[in-house]
């Protein structure tokens, strides 16, 4: 069993290598690689949209959860050139350390202008999605008076004790988002009700989902684009906009420099950016259950309401917490529960 592990641990390791080093001479014609923690679903979808709108371009997508990204990016970092041409990461905190470390490219795009989230003045990043982290529920198990309907009650309401669950913050980058909001909101005290509640922690939203509709959960801290995704797919699960505010997660794009880039196509990476902020493009992002990030976008995600009323009750995150204190919380949070 150990030769298995340390067979497939050296070829991973190669395979990361390979990643690595592949184009280090010179880039790849036309092709532009994109490291996302979008869904698979809406990859595909976009990916569909992308090849039409550029036939003559290789665009292709990797995706990874937040955590598994970053670790990807810090390795290849190490050996001296990314696998990537362009980043689509969870949150903009994450986007402030890639600049300072100097991988990232400014960009002013044409497409600035239109959008209603703070970016980088410098175009070194932009918002290109709307995340929310909500609460969900099933009212065919749990009448919606008998749940949790703001994060304060999620950590507090004993009535559902053990019977709660969030994603892991370690791999999450929304949930770490969330959590470092609720931190600011409520203090550490917060943390120390979630352990008191015996919050289940969850690798993906497959889990959580399907642990509502069979009733093993009453309530879950998730992502609305989850939910409305399973409401389209036919369940009966219902999105809980938290009394105290949803936590709204402006996940961005960045363009990785000439210097760090998988295959040196820096001016298509441009084109491929102004794409997913224009119209076009967000349409694309909202059929995906995700919100716009333009001011003049007419349309919402499937049975979701109005971007402007859930900004208008929404938990406020500092985007500049470094990454010692996204450890500190990690910490504290495992050291309660």
């Amino acid at each position: 069993m150990k030769r298995i592990i340390c067979f497939t641990l050296i070829f991973a390791l190669s395979i990361s290598a390979v990643f690595a080093f592949g184009s280090r001479d010179k880039g790849s014609k036309n092709k532009v690689t994109i490291y996302t923690s979008m869904y698979q679903e809406v990859i595909d979808a976009v990916q569909i949209q992308l090849r039409n709108d550029f036939p003559r371009y290789h665009i292709e997508f990797v995706y990874g959860g937040s955590g598994r990204l970053e670790h990807r990016i810090a390795t290849e970092k190490a050996a001296g050139r990314l696998g990537c041409d362009i980043l689509m990461t969870a949150e903009p905190s994450y986007s402030l350390e890639l600049k300072k470390a100097g991988l990232l490219h400014p960009y002013l795009s044409k497409e600035a202008f239109n959008l209603a989230f703070e970016y980088d003045p410098e175009g070194y990043w932009y918002p290109v999605r709307i995340l929310n982290m909500v609460l969900a529920f099933n009212p065919a198990r749990n009448p919606k008076n008998t749940v949790p309907n703001s994060f304060y009650d999620f950590a507090h309401d004993t009535k559902v004790r053990g019977a709660l669950s969030m994603r892991n913050p370690n791999i999450s980058g929304t949930t770490m988002a969330a959590l470092t909001a609720l931190r600011d909101k409520y203090g550490y005290e917060y943390f120390d009700a979630l352990a008191r509640q015996n919050v289940q922690i969850e690798y993906g939203s497959a889990g959580p989902i399907q642990k509502l509709q069979s009733g093993e959960y009453k309530v879950v801290m998730i992502l609305e684009e989850s939910i409305l995704q399973s409401r389209q797919n036919g369940s009966n699960l219902e999105v809980i906009y938290p009394t105290d505010g949803a936590v709204m997660i402006p996940s961005t794009i960045m363009i990785v420099n000439h210097r760090w880039s998988a295959n040196r196509n820096v001016k298509i990476a441009e084109q491929i950016t102004d794409w997913f902020l224009s119209e076009r493009g967000q349409n694309a992002i909202v059929s995906g259950w995700m919100h716009s990030v333009r001011t003049d976008f007419p349309k919402i995600p499937h049975d979701s309401i109005p971007t402007s009323s859930i900004r208008e009750n929404s938990i406020p995150v500092n985007w500049e917490y470094d990454p010692g204190q996204r450890e500190q919380m990690l910490n504290r949070l495992e050291d309660r529960r």
